[in-house]
C-alpha cells in the first residue's frame, strides 16, 4: 500500500474521513487516467493547447496524491503553454504516464475499486 502514491495529504484534506478518502481515490481513478491519455495524444499530435489543458487539470491531483512527478508534469504543461516547437518533452511525459499507471493500479487494489 502507498508504494506509488502517498495518502498523507489526502488524509489531511479529508480529516481522516475514510469514506471521503475513498471518494478522492475514486475521483483520481475516474479523471487522471483519462486526462493522461488525453495528454499523451496531445503531445503525440503536437496539440499544444490540449497538452496544456490536460496537464494543468492533472496537476492538483498528481500533487495531492504525491506521485513524485509534479515537476515532470509541469515541464509537459509548459511545453504546451508556451508552444515549445522543436523541444522534446517525451521523456517527462513517459515518467508521468508511468507514475499514473502504477498509482492507478495500486489505488484500485488498495481500495478494492
Amino acid at each position: 500500500m502507498e508504494q506509488h502514491y502517498k495518502l498523507e495529504r489526502v488524509r489531511e484534506l479529508a480529516d481522516n474521513d475514510a469514506d471521503f478518502i475513498k471518494s478522492l481515490a475514486e475521483a483520481f481513478l475516474e479523471e487522471v487516467p483519462e486526462d493522461a491519455e488525453r495528454l499523451k495524444k496531445a503531445v503525440a499530435e503536437q496539440d499544444f493547447y490540449n497538452a496544456y489543458q490536460a496537464a494543468h487539470k492533472m496537476k492538483p491531483t498528481v500533487d495531492l496524491f504525491e506521485l513524485g512527478v509534479l515537476h515532470h508534469l509541469i515541464v509537459v504543461q509548459d511545453w504546451g503553454k508556451f508552444e515549445k516547437v522543436g523541444e522534446d518533452c517525451s521523456k517527462e511525459l513517459q515518467l508521468v504516464l508511468t507514475a499514473v499507471e502504477h498509482a492507478t493500479a495500486e489505488l484500485k487494489k488498495d481500495f478494492n475499486l
